[in-house]
C-alpha cells in the first residue's frame, strides 16, 4: 500500500507542479494583458474550467500527504513527509489567501493591475508546488532504495 500511496504523490504533485508552472509563464501572463472590459468574463471561465484541471490532483496530493505522515513507508526520511506537508499547506495557503481575492477582483472588479499582480503573487505557490515535486521524487527514490 505505501507503494501505491507514494507513486500517486509523486504522480499528484508532477502534475501540480507542470499546472503551476503553465500558470506561471503562459497562463497568468495573458491574464495580465486582457483588457478589463474581458475580464470578468475570462475569469469566470479560468475559475470553472481550472476546478476541473487541479481539483482531482490537489485531493489526491492532500490526501497521500496525509497518509504519508501517518504511515511513513520504510525508507523514507520522515522529515521529508514534513518538508513535503509544509510546502504544500504554503501552497495551498497562497492560493487561499493570494490567489482566490485577485480572481474574485478580477471577476467583480477589474482592474488594470490584478492580472500583473496574479504574476507577482503566485511565486511562491510555484515554488512551494515545485518544491512537493522534489520531495516526493526523493521519497519515491528513497522507498525504492530501500527494498
Amino acid at each position: 500500500m505505501n507503494d501505491v500511496v507514494l507513486i500517486a504523490h509523486l504522480v499528484s504533485a508532477c502534475v501540480m507542479v507542470g499546472v503551476i508552472w503553465f500558470v506561471q509563464l503562459v497562463h497568468y501572463p495573458l491574464l495580465a494583458v486582457i483588457p478589463a472590459q474581458s475580464a470578468p468574463a475570462v475569469a469566470e471561465k479560468h475559475q470553472r474550467w481550472t476546478s476541473f484541471v487541479v481539483g482531482p490532483p490537489m485531493a489526491i496530493e492532500g490526501i497521500s500527504t496525509l497518509t504519508l505522515w501517518a504511515h511513513t513507508p520504510r525508507g523514507v526520511s520522515w522529515w521529508l513527509t514534513w518538508a513535503n506537508g509544509a510546502f504544500l499547506a504554503t501552497a495551498l495557503l497562497c492560493t487561499i489567501f493570494l490567489s482566490v481575492p485577485r480572481h474574485a477582483r478580477m471577476l467583480e472588479a477589474p482592474d488594470e493591475l490584478v492580472g500583473k499582480e496574479l504574476v507577482r503573487t503566485n511565486w511562491p505557490r510555484t515554488i512551494a508546488w515545485t518544491m512537493c515535486g522534489i520531495l516526493a521524487s526523493v521519497m519515491v527514490f528513497q522507498g525504492m532504495k530501500y527494498e
